[in-house]
Formats: C-alpha cells, structure tokens, sequence
C-alpha cells in the first residue's frame, strides 16, 4: 500500500528524515510517535507530496487525503461548501454529484445539523470532524493525519479514536498518524513507530507489548 525506500529530507543543512524505511500494510492504521522537530509531519508532508525529499523513494498504491493539524477550514464558506469548494473547481458538471457525497460523508460523521453551518459556530471536535470530512471527499486509499488531536480535551480525543477507527473500518482506509500524544496513539494504531533525530528509533505493535507507553518513552 505505502512503500518507503531510503528516504532523506533536509532542511538547512540539518537532517530531517534520514534512511527511513516503511512499508504500510492496507487497511492498518500506522501511528507515528516522536518529540517535536522529530520529523512526523515532514514525513507525512513528503508522502502528500507537499514537501519534496532529497533522496530514496516513495511507492503509494492509491490516492491519499491529508488531514492538516490546524483543520485549515475556510472561514467564509459553510461546512458544505468547504467539502465541496476543491472538487468542484477540477469538474464543475459533477457539482451535484459532490453535493451528495458531501452529504452521505456528514451523515455518517454526524454532521448533518452542521450543514449549512460556519466554522466558527462548531466546536473544536466539530471542526475535527469536517477537516476530516473534506479528506473524504478525495477517496483516499491512504489518510494521513497530523497531529489530530492537537488542542482537544481528553473527551473529545477518545471521539476522534473511535470516529477514525470507524473511518478505517467503514471506508476500508489506511491510515497513518503523527502524534505527540502517546496515549492516543496506543488506544488507536495497530502498529506504532518513533522516530528521533530522523530515524525510526523503534518499532512495535502496541496490542501487545506490555506498556507500550511506558516503553517507548525510555527513547524518546
């Protein structure tokens, strides 16, 4: 599904990325763990395309969406027309064709009160909810998450556990995760990976190593 060969990255004569080697099964959810600077959302950025690496290869089987750490909505649109606004420019006589499927992707998130309504009425787990949403509306194969719990209270983090397992299972998505947060990412990922000083530092199914936690943090 996702194949990483070799890659480097750098940024100002410092290593970002350096000799990384993945390979993401299908239908897995990957968590990428590490301190800040570590390289999580510049590794997600690469995969995007967002950020061109310097050396190595990257192999994606599918179309990827990307899920950006600050929600980036468009303030002066409405939840529909932020899911809407990107296809609609590439193909403009599938603009109800976009509608609809921005409709059944809101109802199943349960957003479908939310509508018709501005980002800046919704909540913090709302505009979580519609960042994802508008992720969606691409098809992705592979969904690629920074940092999606930044900012949210413990409540509103086990929603977005549940909303993305749901997300993997219901769409049959993979998806790849950077976090800070430890705990999310051992109640959510079938695999956990930490990366330091740009190389993966470890490695390990958190479903059953004993104290996935406590164990990675002896190397961060």
């Amino acid at each position: 599904m996702l194949k990483i060969y070799n890659i480097h990255k750098v940024f100002n004569k410092i290593k970002i990325l350096e000799n990384v080697n993945l390979d993401v099964k299908q239908s897995s959810i990957l968590g990428i763990a590490g301190p800040s600077g570590c390289g999580k959302s510049t590794f997600l950025r690469c995969v995007q395309k967002l950020e061109s690496i310097d050396r190595g290869t990257i192999e994606c089987g599918g179309r990827t969406g990307f899920m950006f750490q600050d929600f980036q909505l468009f303030p002066h649109m409405t939840v529909l027309q932020n899911l809407t606004y990107a296809p609609t420019l590439k193909d403009k006589k599938k603009k109800e064709n976009y509608k609809k499927q921005a409709e059944d992707i809101l109802m199943n998130l349960g957003l479908a009160a939310k509508i018709n309504e501005y980002p800046s009425v919704l909540s913090g787990g709302q505009k979580q909810r519609v960042a994802l949403a508008r992720s969606l509306m691409t098809n992705p194969d592979i969904l690629l998450c920074d940092e999606p719990t930044s900012g949210l209270d413990v409540s509103t983090t086990m929603d977005v556990v549940t909303l993305l397992k749901s997300v993997n299972e219901q769409f049959d998505v993979t998806i790849v995760i950077a976090s800070h947060d430890l705990d999310f990412l051992t109640k959510i990922s079938d695999r956990i990976i930490l990366l330091k000083g740009g190389i993966i530092a470890m490695d390990i199914d958190p479903r059953i190593h004993e104290a996935p936690i406590d164990f990675l943090k002896k190397y961060y």
